[in-house]
């Protein structure tokens, strides 16, 4: 057993020990390495990590990273300084019979009372710790693509028809016509769900299973992507696998390996961020706690060195810059199942994946407004698709995610041509506090509001809905203008043919 002040001697580049889960490691020649920098290592160095550690990192990481010699054996939990301890969140009586959010251990509103998307939005800003909060919510530079997300689907107006038997309606599809769902909606990739309960991504993968629709898993979970496979409702529910490709071609991989051998049945190529963007109220509460120094070679503070970065950014340290189309030939080696792409936000690139046979589908998105700040919302490139080269959808399945606060949002995006619609944030906050059973009342209620908008359009079935359905007037003079565009795209399908 080893003494805790015998760690607290091993903090600096030199000699650097950690404490997770009571077994001290050394990670002396990890620092340099470690994906998400130096300094967050050094910052914990000689005391106990696992409560930083443990939310963002998949178990058996270090065990698969770190050498057995670097293991060094069980602490002595006597020796460890404890915190002292935190006042109750509420002492009103009337808490007490409230579930409780087992992180912050704050009183939570019954899930019955959560009646949209904001109400989760707001349980989950109280709830949340800050760190997970600021990452959940943050968005590139002045939020403006964020917000216009949103606001620019807002601005779409339905056209309901009246004298329609509607008392039955069918949402049910089939993605890549094989997959079934139930709904046309997804969850999107969404990192870091331990941040916001213990059920993390394992707990959507069991929501999305009981309500039968996709859960796209991300690169940067916060549980092995085994454990998230583990997790299914059945053996036929569908799970597909964001990419992240790296740096270091070989990890990537490794990973399809397991991809392939878990029983994901396709990948989604993320492509809208070869960067990360600047996430300002992410770095305000930076990667680990408030500190505001960094830690020079021997451990020792130092303010006058920034050592900022928050947790999105240093998620994608590793993430390779340099894809080209050229890729894609890489990719289709090292698995078989579909290639979906995220990302595509121009009809330019989205007629150059249509008319590549090893793509099955994409996904636009702007990175949920995280990436390029004023980037057009992914409706407009649906619309922009549309007004230029509506063949696309005709040769792959399109979908979109991206500020999805009501069924009338996913709704209006079916009638532009979208085949399925991700929420991201909005799962993570029905996640927060509540677990499992919060994302499966975020998607109770989005059914209940996409079929209450089909009764109220006259449509029994997706398959129904169209352009008829909608008013764009407000943003058709909006999208992307360019001079002679039937000759331009002409000269362009000319020119992805030839290429082809």
């Amino acid at each position: 057993m080893l003494d805790a002040k015998e760690v607290a001697k091993h903090n600096s580049r030199k000699s650097c020990w950690v404490i997770l889960y009571g077994t001290v490691y050394d990670v002396t020649d990890f620092i340099d390495s470690h994906p998400g920098g130096a300094n967050v290592i050094l910052q914990l160095a000689g005391k106990d990590a696992t409560v930083e550690y443990d939310p963002i990192h998949p178990p058996g990481l270090l065990e698969e990273t770190l050498s057995k010699s670097q293991i060094l054996g069980p602490v002595d939990s006597s020796t460890i300084l404890k915190p002292p301890p935190q006042r109750p969140a509420s002492t009103s009586p009337n808490t007490t019979s409230e579930p409780e959010n087992p992180i912050s251990h704050t009183p939570l509103p019954p899930l019955s009372n959560q009646l949209n998307i904001a109400d989760f939005a707001l349980t989950a800003e109280k709830t949340l710790s800050p760190k997970a909060w600021a990452y959940y919510f943050s968005a590139s530079d002045d939020l403006i693509t964020k917000e216009h997300n949103s606001s620019a689907i807002a601005s779409i107006l339905l056209r309901p028809r009246i004298f329609k038997d509607v008392e039955y309606v069918d949402t049910s599809i089939k993605l890549l016509g094989t997959q079934p769902s139930s709904l046309p909606l997804f969850v999107a990739p969404a990192a870091m769900a331990r941040l916001a309960h213990p059920d993390g991504e394992a707990g959507i993968a069991r929501a999305c299973g009981k309500n039968g629709i996709l859960q796209m898993v991300s690169n940067n979970a916060s549980m092995s992507l085994e454990q998230i496979a583990s997790a299914r409702a059945s053996p036929s529910q569908n799970q597909w696998f964001q990419l992240y490709v790296q740096t270091v071609r070989e990890k990537s991989n490794k990973i399809l390996q397991r991809v392939n051998e878990t029983g994901y049945t396709a990948i989604v190529l993320t492509l809208d961020a070869p960067t990360p963007g600047k996430r300002e109220a992410d770095e305000r509460v930076k990667n680990f706690g408030n500190t505001t120094s960094a830690i020079s070679g021997e451990g020792v503070a130092n303010p006058s060195v920034h050592t900022g970065e928050g947790l999105g950014r240093a998620l994608f340290a590793g993430t390779s810059p340099n894809l080209t189309w050229a890729d894609l030939e890489w990719l289709r080696s090292q698995t078989s199942l579909p290639i979906i792409l995220k990302g595509i936000q121009t009809h330019e690139d989205a007629l150059l994946a249509a008319n590549n046979p090893l793509v099955s589908g994409i996904l636009l998105s702007n990175h949920g407004g995280r990436a390029m700040d004023t980037a057009s919302p992914p409706i407009y490139t649906l619309m922009e698709i549309r007004k230029y080269c509506p063949e696309v959808f005709d040769k792959v399945e399109i979908y979109i995610d991206g500020g999805v606060k009501r069924g009338t949002t996913i709704v209006k995006a079916l009638c532009l041509g979208a085949k399925a619609v991700g929420i991201g944030r909005a799962a993570l906050f029905g996640l927060a506090g509540y677990g499992e059973e919060g994302v499966g009342r975020v998607i109770q209620i989005l059914r209940e509001e996409i079929e209450t908008c089909m009764r109220l359009l006259g449509v029994n079935s997706v398959k129904d809905l169209g352009l008829k359905h909608v008013n764009t007037s407000a943003i058709d003079h909006l999208l992307y203008k360019t001079p002679s565009y039937k000759t331009n795209v002409t000269r362009f399908v000319e020119g992805v043919k030839a290429r082809l």
